[in-house]
């Protein structure tokens, strides 16, 4: 065992004194990707192992009964269409692999397609959503012409622009070409589409056999004039997806062909020859970032999450499966990066990813890039559009998203279980043009209830009938408590929103999926109250009183309101008594506190989360940008614990302890009602 470590030890600062070296090698990107790829292939054994994650301790947190469950991002289909006038025009990949051939059932089974690798996946470490399921479009099959009108027209609804599909075609042998020969035949379907060649070997690389070939490329002079007279009707169609006039074309690894300059000038020949005319040859930064220029293309297509490096985050992981030789990496690193991305000086078309995960693929084995969440996703893709391209007129822009449907890397755009419509619906806010948005109101203020204990709600609405503000009530409650709810709330004059949950989750889950929705409109300044009773406390009663005493008096509201409008840095304000630090109040919750706070990007072996602030009674004021770091770790409704009457240590109790944390990590104050700045 200790010559095991010592060897590893070895490899780990090897490889770091080769990367150190490497980068500060004065060459070019292309070149450095280039010599990094070719180093990697020839020298395999180099690169040290993934750090392993840690052991489970103590209860897992993990869904039991069913995988699917609705995460807090979760969207239903909208009826709502795309903008006419599209700031950009986004091309979604779109992988063909969803209907039998025989060259597949040779090589995996009879019957395979991708949908068998999507549902075998299970989660290698807590949090680890897998499988991913479809939702709307279910377990389709591309044999079905029907399918493409739907996956078209669900596109064209939320604001994309066409389809990339990827071209599988091996010395003049063509596989899962049924989807493309449909958009052919198919002359109703109106979105645009192009065809990415996919010109790598087919390897048994799901099965950890990437040297056992299963088709093999022939490039050739007479091979590149063999594949662009056969895909020449796809270029002719005026359907077909065109950059200044030109068809595009795709080549996923230019780096494999022999002479990429030949072979576009051969292609560029023969469309001039045979009625094609000029064509946009462009590749896939998948593996590679020359200037295009420099090898023949015309343009380059961004393809994240590849050529970045995010956090290794597999070591704070608690492993599931204990033999998990996988990695585990932070998406938001790539989010982050990409989108603060300059453009080169060549033409380069942006890309997007709303995820990936290939643990479908690689069972245990897998590459998992965690916390995607659909407002992040929506976020860089506005950014893309607006301030990367914002030199770029629209009729220009092309944005690559990654992916529609790639369904065992978890790179899905495609309704799933989950999320559901979300990340379609955070591509259709993301092209909403800013021009024509109206300009920020002074928010409302919404004053979000848990409503739970009915004599508890009685003193809390006659508190708000003495304010003198437009206020914004939503109030969530169980179906059967609602008549007795609404009662209440006429019988006070007073107007309210309801949101019928089951009882799980204590106020926690509700409050966090209210806020969820919230986060797109005006009621951005957030009052949290709920009918607390903590009967497990004899003093209950006089602690809630004093809590609402504080947050409801029409002058303390009236100060915190005016503090939240006026100082921007100002994200959450406690009531007064009731901020304290997390060491004076663990209960049964230090190790979730722990899990839930590295995920949100503080880890308590460098951040003594002990001294870090908890508002206890989990009533205050917040800003509801102030929560987006535990918002976007998309908690699932089956995270949560069925109520048992708990007295501590389930999620809702960790997730109260955060909430000053997430603001913190937002980059906000924490205030008190009477003193806003004690905690700068």
């Amino acid at each position: 065992m200790n010559h095991e470590l010592s060897s590893a030890t070895l490899r780990h600062a090897l490889f770091r004194a080769l990367r150190v070296a490497f980068r500060a090698l004065p060459i070019g990107v292309a070149t450095r990707d280039a010599l990094r790829q070719g180093f990697l292939e020839r020298f395999p054994s180099i690169r040290p192992h993934t750090p392993r994650g840690q052991a489970t301790a103590g209860l897992e947190r993990r869904p039991r009964v069913c995988s699917g469950g609705r995460a807090l991002s979760f969207v239903e289909h909208s009826n709502m269409t795309a903008p006419k006038e599209l700031p950009a025009t986004l091309v979604a990949f779109y992988l063909p692999q969803f209907h039998t051939i025989p060259e597949n059932d040779k090589w995996w089974g009879a019957g395979f397609t991708e949908w068998r690798n999507v549902t075998r996946a299970l989660p290698q470490f807590e949090g680890h959503k897998q499988p991913r399921l479809p939702r709307d479009l279910g377990f389709y099959d591309l044999n079905n012409p029907r399918v493409l009108h739907q996956q078209t027209k669900l596109a064209q609804q939320y604001g994309v622009g066409a389809f990339c599909m990827y071209f599988y075609w091996f010395g003049g042998k063509r596989l899962l070409e049924r989807p493309h020969r449909q958009w052919l035949e198919e002359k109703e379907i109106t979105l645009p589409m192009c065809l990415c060649w996919a010109n790598e070997n087919w390897t048994r690389t799901w099965d950890g056999r990437s040297q056992d070939i299963l088709i093999e490329q022939d490039h050739s002079p007479e091979d590149d004039i063999h594949f662009i007279s056969y895909i020449a009707k796809y270029l002719r169609d005026p359907r077909y997806l065109r950059v200044d006039g030109k068809p595009l074309l795709l080549v996923y690894r230019p780096g494999l062909l022999p002479d990429p300059k030949a072979t576009c000038a051969r292609w560029r020949k023969w469309c001039l020859d045979n009625d094609v005319g000029e064509v946009c040859i462009g590749y896939v930064q998948s593996f590679e970032r020359p200037d295009p220029r420099a090898i023949g293309f015309d343009v380059a297509i961004e393809f994240p999450p590849n050529l970045s490096a995010p956090t290794n985050v597999t070591h704070r992981q608690s492993l599931l499966n204990p033999r998990f030789e996988g990695e585990a990496l932070d998406w938001r690193d790539v989010a982050n990066e990409y989108s603060g991305r300059a453009l080169p000086d060549y033409r380069l078309f942006p890309g997007v990813n709303c995820g990936w995960d290939n643990e479908a693929r690689r069972p245990g084995r897998g590459r998992s890039y965690l916390h995607a969440s659909p407002r992040v996703f929506g976020a860089w893709l506005e950014k893309t559009i607006n301030d990367r391209m914002a030199d770029i007129p629209a009729s220009s822009r092309f944005i690559f998203i990654n992916a529609w449907n790639e369904w065992a890397e978890s790179a899905v755009m495609e309704p799933d279980m989950r999320h559901g419509h979300a990340f379609l619906d955070a591509t259709r806010r993301a092209i909403q043009p800013r021009l024509l948005r109206p300009p920020p109101l002074q928010p409302r203020v919404c004053v979000v209830i848990h409503a739970w204990y009915p004599d508890v709600l009685e003193d809390i609405l006659l508190r708000l009938t003495k304010l003198s503000y437009e206020l914004h009530i939503i109030i969530s409650t169980t179906a059967e408590k609602l008549s007795s709810v609404e009662t209440s709330v006429k019988a006070h004059g007073l107007n309210a929103d309801y949101r019928i949950y089951e009882n799980r989750g204590r106020d926690i889950l509700p409050f966090l999926r209210i806020v969820n929705d919230s986060l797109s409109n005006k009621d951005s300044l957030i009052l949290k109250l709920h009918t607390k009773i903590s009967p497990h406390r004899t003093d209950g009663g006089q602690w809630r009183n004093k809590i609402l005493d504080s947050l409801l008096e029409p002058s303390n509201f009236a100060d915190c309101l005016k503090a939240l409008q006026d100082d921007a840095t100002l994200g959450l304000i406690s009531p007064d008594g009731q901020l304290h630090t997390l060491a004076s109040f663990w209960g049964d919750n230090r190790e979730t506190v722990s899990k839930i706070a590295m995920q949100i990007g503080l880890r308590d072996d460098e951040v003594n989360l002990g001294a870090m602030d908890f508002v206890t009674g989990s009533m205050f004021w917040v800003r509801n940008t102030a929560l987006y770091p535990l918002l976007d770790l998309d908690f699932d409704e089956d995270d949560f614990e069925c109520e048992d009457s708990q007295v501590d240590g389930t999620l809702a109790h960790a997730v109260e302890r955060l909430f000053a944390i997430s603001a913190r990590q937002a980059g906000y104050r924490i205030g008190t009602v009477s003193s806003p700045d004690v905690r700068s």
